[in-house]
Parts: structure tokens; sequence; C-alpha cells
């Protein structure tokens, strides 16, 4: 996923928190607590906590945050008046929200979440062919979020009401308490992040974000490594030239880019959370799953794990030829997943279990990032 920025002015990237956006996340994680380990102490209590009525709303709404986060969660990326910055507080941030016209709002609730062309614009409240495909899959999520989606396309006006004072209730009945206490974390790191920014450049406090974050070395490109693709650009006259960057408390493991035609960018990125400890990219990852995948590198490693191993070693346990084996021990190696040490005239072998043993989370890392 690539955002471009040639000629994009420094003082145009701004970090900023966003109380709109963590009730999203925050929302994202009672909906799917499963990513959100972390979380399970204030997901159990707060899910305890809510009232019928408000857990049953959350059911209805959870479209714009489960599988996604919906681009309305941003909506100061979508006024192109707006100088890139969240409001103060979830009451200006609604207020945003309601700024947005009928078109965009609509078009970002459902393209992003239910729909089928995210940011390719278009006549979503009138196209029924859009109509339909939408409410079909609204419906495979259930009668609720059925309900919510047909209610958005039949009376927008009332639905955008609806949403409003579910949030507002959130709000009163748990966020408010979560964002006193997580907002001075985020300040912080805004802070700290605009700083780097200020005193090392831009491919340091991208680093900062996200090992996933990176830039190109003529500062025209940031790339962020993810599974799925995307180009947006931070330098569009018509909508505003910027890019701002959300830190986020509630967010880990996800790492968020709003990159949709005709909105500011934004990055959306996980702070407190663990550090990456495992592969630094998307291509590794995949490297390193292809590598082990193959029957006889499988045989190899069932060896290789116990203790190492000479080339001739293999060859004759396995029975097959040296020059097969080193085939397929620099697989193993190109993918970083065995290591390789000489002792006299022997080059002995063996794998890297730390490094086989995390690529669990590091496939859960990559495909939730």
């Amino acid at each position: 996923m690539t955002i471009d920025i040639a000629g994009l002015p420094r003082e145009h990237t701004v970090f900023e928190i966003s109380p709109l956006a963590e009730l999203g996340v925050a929302l994202h994680a009672l909906s799917t607590p499963g990513h959100h380990p972390g979380l399970h102490g204030w997901v159990t209590a707060t899910t305890a906590g809510l009232c019928p009525d408000l857990a049953d709303r959350l059911h209805e709404a959870e479209f714009l945050w489960q599988t996604t986060h919906s681009d309305v969660l941003l909506p100061f990326a979508g006024l192109s008046a707006s100088p890139g910055r969240p409001g103060a507080t979830l009451a200006e941030e609604l207020d945003l929200v309601d700024r947005l016209d009928d078109e965009r709002f609509a078009g970002a609730a459902l393209d992003f979440t239910c729909g089928t062309s995210y940011g390719k614009g278009g006549d979503v409240l009138g196209d029924p062919v859009y109509r339909d495909r939408t409410l079909a899959l609204a419906a495979a999520r259930g009668p609720q979020v059925l309900a919510a989606a047909r209610q958005l396309l039949e009376d927008l006006p009332a639905f955008r009401a609806w949403l409003r004072r579910f949030l507002e209730d959130c709000d009163e009945a748990f966020f408010a308490d979560a964002w006193r206490r997580v907002a001075p974390q985020l300040a912080a790191d805004a802070r700290h992040k605009a700083e780097i920014l200020r005193h090392k450049g831009l491919a340091e406090a991208l680093h900062a974000v996200s090992p996933a974050v990176s830039v190109d070395e003529g500062l025209t490109r940031i790339t962020v490594d993810k599974l799925i693709s995307g180009r947006t650009t931070a330098v569009d006259p018509a909508v505003g030239t910027g890019l701002t960057l959300v830190p986020s408390t509630f967010g880990w493991p996800h790492l968020l880019v709003l990159q949709a035609p005709g909105w500011r960018p934004v990055i959306h990125y996980p702070v407190g959370g663990p550090e990456f400890t495992g592969p630094g990219s998307v291509e590794l990852l995949k490297l390193r799953m292809e590598a082990l995948a193959h029957p006889m590198r499988i045989q190899l490693c069932r060896n290789l794990a116990r203790t190492p191993y000479t080339t001739s070693e293999l060859a004759e346990a396995h029975g097959i030829t040296a020059p097969e084996v080193s085939r397929h021990l620099a697989v193993l190696k190109k993918a970083g997943v065995i290591t390789t040490r000489r002792r006299g005239r022997y080059v002995l072998h063996q794998l890297d279990v730390a490094v086989v043993a995390r690529l669990g989370s590091d496939f859960l890392e990559a495909v939730l990032r």
C-alpha cells in the first residue's frame, strides 16, 4: 500500500489524536475480541456492563468497524476545507461527521465495509445494483446488520441521527472513562513522533510509527507493508495537501490506512502493544512459509531441529544426493530459518527454532496488520 508524497512540505505531515477514531477501534475490539488478547479484561468488563439496548445497537452498527474501519470514523479526512486535524472532543468530531455530504457518508459507510468497490465513488444511493449487492452482503452478516444497512439506504437522515446517538451513548456508557485514561498517552506519543519528524526527518518518524511503514530515499512515496494493495496521494489540491498520523491504544495489532480517493490519507497506528518480533515484511513471511512447505524440506527440518548436520549426513540419512540437499538448504537459508557455522573442514546446518516458533504469531500479525 503506497502514499505518494512527492513535493509534500514537512509541515503538512501531522500527528494528531482522535477520540472518534479511538472509539471506532474500541468498538472493533468489543466486536472481535479475538484480535485483541491484550484487551481481554477490558472487553469482558465493558461487555458485562452494557445495557441490553446498547448491546443490541452495537451489533446493528458493527459493519462500520468489525471487518474494517469505516472512513466515517475519520471524518476530518473527508472534508476538503479541513486542515487535516480531528476535533478536540468526541462531540466536535461527531459534528465533522454531520458535515460529510450524504453521498460521501453513504459511500464511506457501505463501500468500505459491506461493499464491493472501495473508493470508486459513483451514485451509491441511487444505483440499484449497488443497493442489491450491499443488502445481500449485509444479510449474510445477520438480520440486525441488514436492518441497519436497509435503513441507511432508505432513510439516510434517520440512520445518521441514529448513529450519532449510538456513539454518544457509547461515550456515556464506557468510552469517556477510557478516553480520559488513554488520551494523555496518545497525546504524548503524538508529540514524541512530531519531535522525531522535526529533528530526525520523515524516515525516522515513520520507522518509529511502525517497522511496517517506510519511505523511499527520495521522499516521494510511503510504503505500508500490508497484505492488501492500494495507492493514494497526499498531494491533491482538490481535497487538501497533507498526511495525518493518528496513534491508538486500542488498535494493536491493526495498522490502518485510509486511502480512499478524494480523502486525505491517514495512517492509524498502534502504540503500547508488543514490539514487532517477526519478519519486517510480508514477503519474508511468505518466503519462510513456502520454504517450509516442501515435503523434503520438512523432513530435513526434522533432523536440523535436533542437532547440527552436514550436507553429506543429511544426504545419507534421506537417500538423496548432496547437491539436492544443498539446493534445499539454500532455500531454507534464504528464508532465514536455518543457521550455518563452520567447524574445521565441516559446515554444520541447524534449524533456527526461535524463528520457526514465531511463524504462527508472525502470520497472524501480518494478516491482522
